[in-house]
């Protein structure tokens, strides 16, 4: 592997390295860049705050647009008072309605993502725009103020109080929080709609938010390699690039490609599944009883399964992670 390796590369060294394909997170990938392209004409007249950027979340952050996928999306303003108006025009040029939570289909201020890290104030419809901005998302208008308030929120993480060849704590408790909100929030939503939803939520919150959450957890972990001055740079980089890309990193500095190729593999597959229409629908449907009656579930939950294997062994068996993931995982 090359000492130098940038962190969007990862996926492709991976495949170089091991032979390995991933044909469906190659094609989402495509797929992705050709719709971003789309959506930015949609919204290009539309006259947006000065100072502002429009951010598409979630499966566009990760690079990984199927058939089916959401489009949320975020307005990053300064003041989030933006009249209905222009929200309105936003829902119609992207032909997507608000999600009921509130969390996204809004105008949100960025001041409140920075300033309004911990304490009462940072409630979870806070703490999940700020981190989602983090590590799933794309603009696709004010990319300056995009990158700049992502910087801001890094720099708010990774501050004086940091020490060199350390892992910035309150950073990594905010995603560990992030994650642990997206289960309870889980059975939350299965106790509110009873059962309804179930099976696709349950496949994602195997699969793709474990994704989401390793390559938020693994790139913190690797702060241990770096002084304060450069982990800001290096975390940048890091979740400028797809989540795919962050694990693929991780299991090349890690010396295990090969483990890394099957976790990849297997959420490859995941992608295959949810990609297909008539699947995407049954899982949708699927109520909790009826799981395990399911080959397209069970499929779906075996991939996660290897896909959590591999994570574990390189979290805790690789010498790259192992001393630094027991020190910081738990307390």
């Amino acid at each position: 592997m090359k000492a130098d390796l940038a962190a969007g590369e990862a996926l492709r060294e991976l495949g170089r390295h091991t032979g390995a394909q991933f044909p469906n997170l190659a094609a989402a990938r495509a797929r992705t860049a050709a719709e971003l392209e789309g959506r930015r004409a949609a919204v290009a007249e539309i006259a947006l705050p000065a100072g502002s950027a429009l951010c598409l979340m979630g499966s566009w952050g990760r690079h990984e647009v199927v058939e089916g996928s959401d489009d949320d999306w975020l307005l990053l303003v300064e003041d989030e008072t933006v009249g209905l108006s222009r929200t309105a025009e936003i829902t119609r040029a992207l032909g997507v309605e608000p999600g009921v939570e509130g969390v996204f289909g809004r105008a949100a201020s960025w001041r409140h993502l920075i300033d309004r890290i911990g304490l009462d104030r940072d409630d979870n419809k806070n703490l999940t725009r700020r981190i989602l901005l983090l590590l799933e998302s794309q603009p696709l208008t004010g990319a300056d103020v995009y990158d700049r308030v992502r910087r801001e929120l890094i720099g708010g993480y990774v501050n004086e109080w940091v020490r060199d060849r350390t892992v910035p704590r309150f950073f990594l408790n905010d995603v560990v929080r992030y994650w642990r909100t997206i289960c309870v929030d889980f059975a939350g939503k299965e106790r509110e709609r009873g059962g309804s939803g179930w099976g696709l939520r349950n496949a994602k919150l195997r699969n793709s938010r474990k994704v989401l959450f390793a390559s938020g957890l693994l790139p913190l972990l690797l702060c241990e390699s770096f002084g304060r001055a450069d982990m800001a740079r290096f975390l940048f980089e890091q979740f400028s690039a797809p989540a795919t890309d962050r694990l693929a990193y991780a299991f090349l500095v890690a010396g295990a490609a090969d483990s890394g190729a099957r976790a990849l593999g297997a959420y490859d597959h995941f992608l295959e599944i949810i990609g297909d229409p008539e699947c995407r629908a049954h899982l949708k449907s699927l109520r909790r009883e009826d799981a395990k009656r399911s080959s397209t579930f069970m499929d779906a939950r075996r991939a996660g399964e290897q896909l959590q294997d591999a994570l574990l062994g390189l979290l805790f068996e690789t010498p790259r992670f192992r001393q630094v993931a027991r020190a910081y995982s738990v307390f």
